[in-house]
């Protein structure tokens, strides 16, 4: 059986994503504080090493290849996922890692101060109420939420030409379906997770932002 470090060489590596034995130290040292953190937090039902690579790690990095912009916010970020592991591989953009849950935060800021990323920080709030001094390039989300409100929530963060970027599964029908009257541009982009059967999609989004029709 494969260790959890081997699963997650192989897997840049089939992601094509350059990380330095570093980054990869850093990547494998964030799941063992996942580990340890877990038994008081409850930051996740997965619990087996292995399995944290592929369905957090690998699942948070196989978007990396597409996300554009040097600022970013991940939305909901929970346990630091996708955010903290798409720092450790993009130490030249800079992250803000949102989420509404004290607990989760706590641990986030941990991590950051333990991974010692220079890149990320951690903001306490809801998506709806966060007014940031700077809006962002890039707007990440991972079962967040539906499309609709993913735009109607966190589309005032968003600078001019920016991107919102959903994580999403492979059932989506309904969902673009009610994003059709704001002339919202999409395109979906097919992920697999490697050395998994899993199925997702990244849903790049480009609002119209001169008309805000998702908020009338």
């Amino acid at each position: 059986m494969k260790t959890a470090r081997a699963i997650l060489e192989t897997g840049l590596a089939d992601l094509n994503i350059p990380a330095s034995p570093e980054q990869i130290q850093q990547l494998t040292d964030f799941i063992a504080l996942i580990e340890k953190w877990n038994k008081a937090y409850n930051l996740t039902a997965i619990r087996q090493r292995e399995e944290m690579v592929r369905l957090h790690l690998l699942d948070s990095l196989a978007i990396a290849p597409f996300i554009d912009g040097n600022r970013i916010i991940d939305i909901g970020t929970g346990a630091g996922l996708p955010g903290i592991p798409l720092a450790i591989v993009m130490p030249d953009r800079q992250f803000v890692l949102l989420d509404s849950n004290a607990k989760k935060t706590r641990f986030v800021q941990q991590a950051i101060l333990e991974l010692k990323l220079n890149n990320a920080s951690i903001c306490h709030d809801r998506a709806e109420l966060y007014q940031p001094e700077q809006a962002f390039d890039a707007v990440l989300t991972r079962a967040f939420a539906s499309l609709a409100d993913i735009v109607k929530l966190t589309g005032h963060l968003l600078a001019e030409g920016g991107s919102l970027w959903a994580m999403k599964s492979q059932q989506l029908e309904a969902e673009m379906a009610a994003l059709a009257a704001w002339h919202i541009t999409t395109d979906i982009i097919p992920i697999t997770l490697p050395g998994t059967d899993v199925q997702r999609c990244l849903v790049k989004m480009k609002l119209p932002i001169e008309e805000r029709l998702w908020e009338k």
